[in-house]
């Protein structure tokens, strides 16, 4: 069996076709189709050149006109500004084509079907929300927020434990797939072969074969880079059920860019893990990409278990003609620890809940707040919002990446560093490696452990989750973690930034006007 298992491991596949299947790809054929425009119209049309300019002047006045009274965030209306500047025709087709959801229009109906069909699956505890802390907090409004853009109650009688590795984390994982009796949920962004993928998949077909219900569900992006096309039908063989999340498919739409960056495992409805890692070797530092990998992950027992089990039976009916929410009504009560809210983001509505709930940390704030994050691509409202929390004297730090996984968001990182240090945020590079991590702590009372990044992917363009933690014993597991990886960075100060390598100071500042898009 465990030969069979091996043999369903398919090679890595190059990691170019990503940028084929990129809007970054897609920005480059239309321009490469402008310059081909132009040429052939220029010899074409010699003589009524001058008229061509002038439509293309007026063109871009309209687009302009048009983004100014448009809902779109502020950053990038100036990107697409600028893009129309620069090649008016196709910049405009480009934003049309993402405007429209143009092969994602039925994702989104069935979306929002799967969301209306679910909304009185779980319901608030008006004791919980209604306690004097949250009142006091002001949490209980961000709770208000949250199930006005889904079902995310807060709960109580949820047991919480922070793990500050992806080594830690998978060796609770596998302790817990060993105890599954009914079902075993998985949602990942990243599914790799190697150790880790193999080591759970061999659990996961024992567990299948004594008749527990196994669903496996990862990006379709994986489809291009690390699985094969059939890799569902070959873990059927196992006795699982899989599904990639929206398959690639070559510039016939836009919602290739809507990718599921969630991480989700539900057990039984019982326990369920989340956080930054995916099943892929170098999460747990057996393969070593851009040194040592900094990660983190949180399983939750009980009551808050049920949000996170809804949340994927969302994604998985989808693509389902016989839609049951039974799993997701598994009550498990465990010892109560403070408060529990699971939350997820959809790109496909106006909501921008990841952002929100993180700028609530921030302006609620009273001594410090404290994160971890891979990237730094901040819109207006999130840049502002570090800013203001650190000029009206709040402890603001930032851990990010000293080896980086990209040098252009790397880049693109270091274009806020000054701004930043200006107003009083203390930034921090991890000099052992990359940090992976998704943090906020706050206050030694609130927290959020996820998958959702500082940067547009997250926070625009990708399904995403979290648990919002208030005053969970785990939350001081979280602080001292933070201050355990803050004795092993390097402070960025306003000397650092200015003997950055030049290399970094041009790319951003470059990349900056596009960084929207990335």
């Amino acid at each position: 069996m465990k030969d069979e298992i091996l043999s369903l491991l398919p090679r890595s596949r190059k990691g170019f076709l990503r940028i084929v299947f990129s809007r970054l790809g897609l920005v480059l054929v239309l321009l490469i189709a402008e310059v081909a425009l132009l040429l052939a119209l220029y010899h074409w049309a010699f003589d009524y050149f001058t008229w061509l300019q002038l439509l293309q002047v007026a063109f871009s006045i309209g687009m302009v006109f048009y983004l100014f009274n448009c809902s779109m965030d502020a950053s990038a209306k100036l990107t697409w500004m600028f893009l129309i500047m620069l090649m008016p025709i196709p910049a405009t087709i480009f934003l049309w084509f993402t405007q429209k959801n143009i092969g994602h229009r039925m994702i989104k109906e069935r979306a929002e079907e799967m969301i209306r069909a679910s909304g009185d699956v779980l319901r608030q505890d008006e004791a919980a929300i209604g306690s004097p802390e949250l009142i006091e907090s002001g949490t209980d409004d961000l709770c208000r927020y949250l199930n006005r853009s889904g079902s995310f109650p807060i709960y109580e009688e949820t047991e919480t434990r922070f793990f500050p590795s992806g080594e830690a984390k998978f060796e609770a994982m596998l302790e817990e797939l060993r105890k599954a009796e009914k079902f075993i949920f998985l949602e990942y962004f990243i599914i790799t072969e190697g150790y880790m993928w193999g080591s759970v998949l061999k659990i996961l077909s024992d567990k299948a074969a004594q008749g527990v219900d196994v669903r496996v569900m990862y990006d379709g992006m994986c489809e291009i880079s690390t699985l094969t096309a059939d890799y569902p039908k070959r873990l059927e063989k196992l006795g699982i059920k899989c599904k990639p999340f929206s398959p690639i498919h070559p510039f016939i739409s836009s919602h290739y860019n809507y990718r599921d960056h969630r991480k989700i495992l539900v057990i039984d409805g019982k326990v369920a893990f989340t956080g930054g890692v995916n099943l892929a070797d170098e999460y747990i530092n057996r393969e070593e990409r851009f040194g040592h990998w900094k990660d983190t992950a949180l399983m939750l027992k009980g009551k808050a278990v049920q949000s996170f089990t809804l949340m994927f039976l969302q994604m998985w009916n989808l693509s389902e003609e016989d839609v049951r929410w039974d799993e997701a009504k598994t009550e498990y009560a465990a010892a109560t620890d403070g408060f529990v809210m699971p939350y997820c983001d959809c790109p496909l509505d106006d909501d921008k809940v990841g952002e929100s709930v993180y700028i609530d940390i921030l302006y609620r704030a009273r001594h410090y707040v404290h994160i971890m994050t891979p990237y730094l691509i901040l819109d207006n409202e999130l840049e502002t919002a570090l800013k203001f929390a650190a000029q009206r004297g709040v402890d603001v730090k930032l851990i990010l990446p000293g080896i980086p996984d990209k040098k252009m968001a790397y880049a693109l990182a270091k274009s806020h560093y000054r701004g930043l240090v200006k107003s009083g945020v203390k930034i921090y590079e991890y000099t052992p490696g990359f940090v992976h991590a998704k943090i906020f702590v706050s206050d030694d009372e609130k927290a959020v452990v996820g998958t959702i990044n500082l940067d547009y992917r997250s926070l625009y363009h990708h399904f995403e989750c979290a648990a919002y933690l208030f005053r969970t014993s785990c939350i001081s597991d979280i602080e001292n973690d933070f201050s355990t990886t803050l004795s092993e960075c390097a402070q960025v100060t306003p000397e650092t930034i200015r003997n950055e390598k030049l290399f970094y100071k041009i790319l951003g500042g470059l990349m900056k006007v596009i960084a929207p898009l990335m």
